[in-house]
């Protein structure tokens, strides 16, 4: 089973492996070309590092590839405001504090915790997940246990 993720994370994905490939090649491959004008690249300092930055470039090439490769995609429709998953967004209360809080659940690429955008990974988003209205949880903190209540579920 692939990766769960939204088609917007999808096509974000997509259109980063793009840039990657065209633009971001085309740079460094012309990073190259000047290096190699420098002449003996046996110490020439510029050719290396460019080679370093190519050799980084394709395996996020790569990587990016697998993912979109491997993705499964949650169509908005199948998002369920029943349960918490992939897509879903959700507000839940800590039971000690009173507060409550605001995440949506989206796959580890496009993580921005300050947005409220968690990872089914992550501490809050794997013990949120597969939980209804009304449903208690428990997150293992730094701090110790501790306690949530589902509040709502939305898409």
């Amino acid at each position: 089973m692939g990766k769960q993720m939204s088609r917007v994370s999808y096509d974000k994905l997509v259109a980063e492996l793009d840039d990657l490939k065209i633009n971001k090649r085309k740079e460094v491959a012309e990073r190259l070309k000047v290096a190699r004008s420098y002449g003996d690249l046996s110490e020439n300092a510029e050719y290396d590092e460019a080679k370093n930055e190519q050799a980084i470039l394709e395996a996020q090439i790569a990587a990016l590839q697998y993912d979109i490769d491997n993705a499964e995609i949650v169509e908005e429709d199948d998002i369920s405001v029943d349960e918490i998953g992939v897509g879903s967004k959700f507000k839940i209360k800590d039971k000690a504090t009173g507060k409550a809080a605001s995440y949506c659940i989206v796959d580890t690429n496009h993580v921005d915790v300050m947005s409220g955008n968690i990872s089914d990974e992550s501490p809050i988003g794997k013990a949120a997940m597969k939980k209804k209205v009304g449903d208690e949880f428990i997150v293992e903190a730094p701090s110790g246990e501790r306690r949530f209540e589902v509040l709502e579920i939305s898409k």
